[in-house]
């Protein structure tokens, strides 16, 4: 598959430090939906287990891949430098919905504090027994809290594993010279969703999960994110396309360090 919709006669081609260093019309925008549903996509479904048609892999999996999804895109249409720069926006968000999410949770309810759960019949004898404010807090820290263990798998996995991906995809856009644009993004989906997977897993739940099942759902998963980067392909190619004729450049890192820590030129 090649790239029909983009015809490169009307693209100005440059290399990456132009690129750091350039103001794109879309950029912004970009950024924000890549944090908005990076976070998201972590803060609900991240710690559930589930089993669909005798198949166990974890909930989050439904929504993560479109961060890496618009990670390729941002990589493709606006280098490496600049993915570089959502890369830890997107971290010190999540650092920063961690610490909220810990300080809320830990905060004493009111007894007063009414809820959906606090109104279930199910759990009238334990309001009774306790008060509405324990039952919420239960059901709160049920779905907003995370143990320590999780942030961190989640910070450490999300962090190496989409600065591989970025790396991959801006290494096999020089290789390809532009070209066949779904091997790349598929090809950086595969190394950069293993090593997520590889790291989130074992670190947040060896221990709690017996083996069998951190290797079943990592393996599961991995798989799954690659499988919905492939049927996102052409999602992928119409927004990709969308943004280079608005931008009217093609980025290409020819003359970019490659390390996470390296600082850049962009305005």
């Amino acid at each position: 598959m090649n790239d029909p919709q983009l015809s490169r006669s009307t693209l100005s081609r440059i290399d990456g430090t132009a690129g750091a260093r350039r103001h794109f019309r879309y950029f912004d925008y970009m950024m924000a939906s890549f944090v908005g549903i990076l976070l998201l996509s972590n803060l609900i479904g991240a710690a559930k287990l589930s089993r669909v048609g005798g198949v166990e892999f974890g909930a989050g999996i439904l929504f993560f891949p479109v961060s890496y999804v618009l990670g390729d895109v941002l990589t493709e249409v606006y280098g490496y430098a600049n993915a570089r720069r959502c890369v830890w926006m997107g971290f010190f968000a999540m650092v920063f919905m961690a610490v909220m999410s810990f300080v809320v949770v830990a905060m004493p309810p009111s007894p007063d504090w009414g809820c959906a759960s606090s109104g279930d019949a199910l759990f009238a004898e334990v309001v009774g027994r306790t008060s509405k404010g324990a039952v919420c807090q239960t059901t709160y820290v049920s779905v907003f809290g995370s143990t320590w263990r999780i942030v961190l798998a989640s910070l450490i996995a999300f962090w190496a594993g989409e600065f591989v991906n970025s790396f991959v995809l801006a290494r096999m856009k020089v290789m390809t010279q532009g070209r066949h644009l779904w091997t790349r993004t598929v090809g950086s989906t595969v190394f950069g969703q293993a090593v997520d997977s590889v790291l989130f897993y074992p670190i947040a739940f060896l221990g709690t999960w017996s083996h069998a099942a951190v290797l079943t759902v990592m393996v599961t998963n991995w798989a799954m994110k690659v499988g919905w980067e492939i049927l996102l392909t052409p999602f992928t190619y119409w927004i990709v396309g969308f943004l280079k004729r608005h931008e009217g450049v093609d980025v290409f890192d020819t003359d970019i360090d490659f390390s996470p820590f390296a600082q850049t030129d962009a305005v």
